[in-house]
């Protein structure tokens, strides 16, 4: 077996424990353990320090806030926020802003943008040239006016302004700056935020006393948020009354003058450390301790000496990454032997968790097979397809890594080539990763030249990596929703019921959403003289409007022959503003509150659109109805399908339903622009056939630019219903529409069930 994983670190809760027991061994009779801990390095802390402490984190306990609401007004609906973070007022760690200029915009301020933006929350470009025009991925902030000073005055007014309240740490940096982003983080991680703090590289100012210092601008400095408070109403008078060519200079005076605050290096035992590259020094040769742990390096003066120092740096990183996770491992394998499973219990790679236990035969994990060009696992159902896209890269990585692996292990005893890969198998646990076992066929060369032919087995683990939050941007539970019902006439008869579940569970409970009927009528129906068969629908519509005041229910009459939803969409999004949140449904749809909710979270606008999956129920004629619950002691009941209500007895199972794409969150605007691609890329005749065989879904999925979001939606329950699959759709949609009526008709057991039924008619 051949371990080609990094295992990240060990659980905290290890780490937590260790600790707790040589807290309780270094315990002494009648002391505080803790009292030590929250003094300073030089000894314990005495009574009046720590009163201290109490009286300054007093803004960190909770304060609970009564709860009143006045019972002679109307009751109103309470806004919540999307995050409870949000809600609690809680801020983000650290905003980085960057002072760039007209010449370094494009060449300077774009290397610090792919070197150290993915690692901050927030990266802010100042400049002073107007009307500057942002490079792509990053956003510029242009003052007028290039005046050093009167650019730094800007730059900590706009900060004050729009991120006083959002932030705890303000990093200023120059362009010319690398700035290693990880280490920074970390500092500012380990400071306290309640306290005034100016960090940075001091420099003495030209005549003046030994406290009176400034941080250099061009190492960059970290300004706290309650400094930046305090200083935001010295900031005008600053700027008339101190001259200085250097905004750094400037604001160090500033900060003298007005707070009686100067910079430091160190805090908390915390050092701000900085290194000054030479003119012409290759940063690969650099191996000074000043600079191996320095937080910026300055100057840099072009964008190529940027990413050479970033490559430098994330080398170290990965090398000290490395390091502590084989000195982690060996850890792991002393601990081990002292648990009571012994050296038995240790999991494979060494600090990963073993690989899942199946409890029955529906949790085994199964492999699946592939060589170099195939696989046999295809997500169509077909035994067999080309290995292509991500999945071709990331074997060929694995082979690569095996071979690189093996040459590593044995040179220069021996040296491997690969020949073939004779059997590829592979599995994604959740727990650990993708886990790869391949068989080799190596060719073997010795020392001596001389080659054998060899078939080895090896396994190999991709573990998962940390988990990251992907930046989204921001929606809100406000927007209201436009419903949009398009109705056949073979579906006038269940109309009645969408409008009384619609009924219940958006008018009654006022939500946020409106309701238009897209009325189909056939060539023929409708007519002079002819009775008009939504003639019952527009009168539960009316009902409808009379029981609750102050609701409109549009319908919108459309006659055509071959009714397509993209055409049909068309004639809704003529009608409404392109801001407008659309929900596409079916009359068979019962949305209520929760849908309606996701609805708006998971389609956001110029970004992604949703397509849930609904929940639909098993054909009543093959699944029988379950009785209501039995008395204790009678065994565990089926499980039910979401929404259903165990007391008044419901169907016995169900599924979801992936061949469907009837129901659709987005917005107009995406929509318009992707029915504009369509009409741009196909004109004439092939338009016209292709929007009889297209649906919405489908249309964002070719001619949009946009995320398409598929997931199941258990707020959206449909009875069985036998969907009409017209010949006139495209292959694919009318082999999704067959597949979905022959899958919803039952499980395997209850189909199983009736051919043995039908098979025992048939014998008598």
């Amino acid at each position: 077996m051949l371990s080609l994983a990094r295992p990240p670190l060990p659980p905290t809760g290890l780490r937590t424990s260790l600790s707790l027991l040589r807290v309780s061994w270094i315990q002494g009779e009648g002391e505080d353990p803790c009292v030590e801990a929250v003094g300073d390095r030089g000894g314990p802390q005495n009574p009046d320090s720590r009163a201290r402490l109490d009286q300054n984190d007093e803004d960190f306990k909770p304060r609970i806030v009564p709860y009143y609401r006045d019972p002679n007004k109307p009751y109103k609906k309470v806004l919540r926020t999307r995050y409870i973070q949000t809600e609690l007022g809680s801020r983000e760690r650290l905003l980085v802003a960057v002072l760039t200029s007209r010449a370094t915009l494009s060449t300077l301020a774009v290397a610090v943008n792919r070197t150290v933006a993915h690692h901050f929350p927030r990266l802010l470009y100042f400049t002073g040239q107007r009307g500057a025009r942002a490079p792509a991925g990053m956003q510029v902030v242009s003052h007028g006016d290039e005046r050093p000073a009167w650019l730094m005055s800007e730059t900590l007014r706009h900060l004050h302004t729009h991120f006083g309240a959002d932030y705890d740490w303000f990093f200023i940096m120059q362009d010319d700056t690398y700035v290693q982003a990880p280490r920074l983080a970390a500092l500012a991680g380990h400071l306290s935020i309640n306290q005034d703090l100016y960090l940075g590289r001091a420099e003495e100012f030209i005549g003046a006393g030994e406290q009176a210092r400034y941080c250099h601008g061009g190492f960059g400095y970290l300004l706290s948020r309650s400094l930046l408070l305090r200083l935001r109403p010295h900031l005008d008078g600053c700027r008339g009354d101190i001259l200085s060519a250097r905004p750094d200079e400037w604001l160090g005076r500033c900060l003298i003058d007005s707070l009686g605050v100067g910079c430091v290096s160190q805090h908390q035992g915390q050092q701000y450390r900085s290194f000054e590259l030479a003119k012409n020094r290759d940063p690969e040769k650099e191996g000074s301790s000043a600079f191996l742990s320095a937080f910026a390096v300055h100057p840099v003066s072009e964008g190529t000496l940027m990413y050479r120092l970033h490559k430098r740096f994330s080398a170290l990183e990965l090398e000290r990454a490395y390091s502590e996770i084989e000195q982690l491992q060996a850890q792991i394998r002393n601990l081990t032997v002292l648990t009571p499973e012994g050296e038995a219990g240790l999991s494979w790679p060494v600090g990963l968790p073993a690989p899942f236990t199946p409890h029955s035969r529906f949790e085994v994990l199964g492999w699946d097979y592939f060589t170099e060009q195939h696989t046999f696992s295809c997500a169509d159902g077909a035994p067999k397809c080309p290995l292509q896209g991500a999945s071709r890269a990331d074997v060929g990585d694995a082979l690569e890594t095996a071979l690189e692996q093996l040459n590593r292990r044995y040179q220069p005893r021996l040296r491997f080539q690969k020949q073939r890969l004779l059997n590829g198998y592979r599995r994604f646990d959740p727990a650990r990763g993708m886990e790869y076992t391949l068989d080799l066929l190596l060719e073997c060369v010795t020392q001596r030249g001389h080659r054998r032919a060899l078939a080895r087995r090896v396994s190999l683990l991709r573990p998962l990596s940390r988990v990251e939050i992907l930046p989204m941007p921001y929606v809100t539970e406000a927007t209201r929703v436009q419903l949009v019902l398009p109705l056949l006439v073979a579906e006038a008869a269940a109309a009645p019921a969408f409008l009384e579940a619609f009924a219940a569970n958006v008018l009654e409970p006022r939500e946020h959403a409106l309701l238009t009927l897209l009325l189909v009528y056939g060539p023929r129906e409708g007519g002079r003289g002819a009775p008009d068969p939504f003639l019952g629908v527009k009168a539960a519509a009316a009902e409808l409007e009379r029981r609750y005041p102050g609701t409109r229910l549009a319908w919108l009459a459309v006659r055509a022959e071959a009714p397509s939803q993209v055409r049909l969409m068309d004639v809704v999004s003529k009608k409404h503003p392109v801001d407008t949140l659309f929900f596409l449904t079916t009359v068979w749809t019962r949305p209520g509150p929760e849908v309606l909710n996701r609805c708006r979270m998971n389609a956001i606008s110029g970004w992604q659109a949703f397509f849930p999956v609904h929940f639909q129920e098993f054909n009543p004629a093959l699944s029988p109805q379950r009785s209501p619950p039995g008395p204790p002691g009678a065994g565990p009941d089926p499980p039910s399908p979401p929404g259903a209500d165990p007391s008044r007895g419901a169907p016995i199972g169900g599924r979801f339903d992936r061949q469907a794409s009837a129901e659709g969150c987005f917005y107009n605007a995406d929509y318009l622009a992707a029915r504009a691609r369509l009409a741009g890329e196909l004109a004439g005749q092939e338009e016209e056939e292709a929007l009889e065989g297209l649906e919405v879904m489908d249309v964002f999925l070719r001619f949009s630019g946009l995320h398409l979001f598929r997931a199941v939606e258990p707020g959206l329950v449909q009875k069985f219903s036998l969907r009409d699959c017209s010949p006139r759709l495209s292959e694919e949609l009318y082999h999704r529409c067959r597949l979905s009526n022959l899958e919803g008709l039952g499980g395997r057991a209850q189909l199983a069930m009736a051919l043995f039924e039908q098979e025992q008619a048939n014998s008598t």
